[in-house]
């Protein structure tokens, strides 16, 4: 039996296309009785059963269970999220309260996911974020280093998979590398996604020089 122990604040979770770390994120919301598309417990819609049945594989052991607060965000399937919390708040406007009080819908794709993690997720949780970059600017990862620093500081638990070097320099995190089945942990200058994306922007010229060579 392999134990993963988070034992720290924050959690992330990275790796190339393909290597699993979403699917991982998603059976760890599951196990723990997140909707498997996205949003807490009380959220029971599905528009597809795509996910992945490793969940069933994984036992969970908690220290701390006083966690009253949790959601599951994934990037992919945000758009069901905000279409059913607007289905809710057609019956209980309280509902969009949670949100900020505009449907998010009505808003960029960048200012919904930011409403969602400053509104609904501001109080002590458990909070499970996969590629939280997809719409966010540079600036709005910034912001989201912020409020990762303000749930921290509210006693929260973050697990998180990104592909951004913003979003995965948040101080004294534990970095775990997706790779061949098998998680490593890693450093943040060590990791690929910081080397990778330092070797583009200082050798630009070489890179692309290289990438379109005939």
């Amino acid at each position: 039996m392999k134990t993963l122990e988070f034992s720290k604040s924050v959690t992330y979770i990275v790796g190339e296309n393909g290597s699993g770390k979403s699917t991982l994120l998603e059976a760890i919301a599951t196990l723990l009785g997140l909707n498997a598309e996205g949003g807490s417990k009380n959220f029971n819609f599905r528009t597809k059963e795509t996910h992945s049945s490793l969940f069933e594989e994984l036992t969970a052991v908690r220290a701390d269970l006083s966690y009253r607060n949790a959601f599951f965000f994934r990037a992919e399937s945000f758009y069901n999220v905000a279409s059913e919390v607007d289905r809710i708040a057609d019956s209980d406007l309280r509902m969009l309260d949670s949100y900020g009080g505009v449907s998010l819908h009505e808003q960029s794709h960048g200012e919904s996911f930011m409403a969602l993690f400053t509104n609904r997720m501001r109080s002590k949780g458990l909070y499970i974020v996969d590629e939280p970059e997809a719409a966010l600017s540079y600036i709005n990862q910034l912001r989201f280093l912020l409020w990762m620093k303000e749930a921290v500081s509210a006693g929260s638990q973050l697990i998180i998979s990104t592909h951004s070097p913003v979003i995965l320099a948040y101080p004294d995190a534990e970095i775990f590398v997706a790779e061949e089945g098998k998680l490593k942990a890693t450093s943040y200058e060590d990791c690929y996604i910081y080397r990778d994306m330092r070797a583009f922007i200082t050798n630009k010229d070489l890179v692309i020089k290289e990438l379109f060579a005939e």
